[in-house]
């Protein structure tokens, strides 16, 4: 058999061959699915959560629970439909059990807005870049604000369809209904969203 070259380049594992590691006894492999994973899933929790901190706390508890669940993860089904679901409702129901300590509409908790003084709007309002800087936040921060008129479930799907990419299908049956009301749930979403954000889009 020819030996492969320096310049050969080197195949990723599967999702399948990762659990297979995994499951016997393979810990590396777990290190690598965090890897591939960690940076979307922080997208579809925060998604959810629009909060930091609270995002990286769920975050952690998705991990844990997909490593203390691997062993019944059944061998030919989808890894990322998988944890994605333990994403969505480890962050949904983390969200309603924390929801009356949060002041609706207030801050993210992370303190940002605390940080920038009204020194530093003025040192980045010199030039036009720093000018569409100042109102992408602004936009962010809109963004952000329409979102959370939103129920956790209507946050879900358009941040697993809008940010992520995925297909109604797939969306299904992360969240656990039908395609159906997977488009009926966007449909409502992004009719409020424009409804919110009507003076900037």
């Amino acid at each position: 058999m020819e030996k492969p070259t320096p310049d050969t380049p080197i195949r990723e594992p599967t999702d399948r061959e990762l659990v297979l590691c995994l499951q016997n006894g393979d810990l590396g492999a777990f290190d690598q699915l965090v890897k591939r994973y960690q940076a979307r899933l922080y997208r579809v929790v925060y998604g959810v959560l629009l909060h930091h901190e609270d995002t990286n706390d769920v975050l952690m508890e998705t991990f844990v629970k997909a490593y203390r669940n691997m062993g019944r993860f059944r061998i030919g089904a989808s890894f990322y439909t998988w944890i994605y679901r333990i994403a969505i409702n480890t962050a949904i129901s983390h969200r309603r059990k924390f929801a009356r300590f949060r002041l609706v509409g207030g801050s993210s908790g992370d303190g940002e807005d605390e940080e920038r003084t009204p020194e530093a709007f003025v040192d980045e309002s010199a030039g036009k870049e720093a000018l569409r800087k100042i109102e992408l936040q602004e936009l962010h921060q809109e963004l952000e604000q329409a979102l959370r008129q939103l129920s956790e479930a209507h946050r879900a799907v358009v941040t697993l369809f809008d940010i992520e990419g995925l297909s109604h299908g797939e969306i299904a049956k992360i969240v656990g209904c039908s395609e159906g009301t997977v488009r009926s749930r966007l449909f409502y979403a992004h009719k409020r969203l424009r409804e919110l954000l009507r003076n900037y889009v």
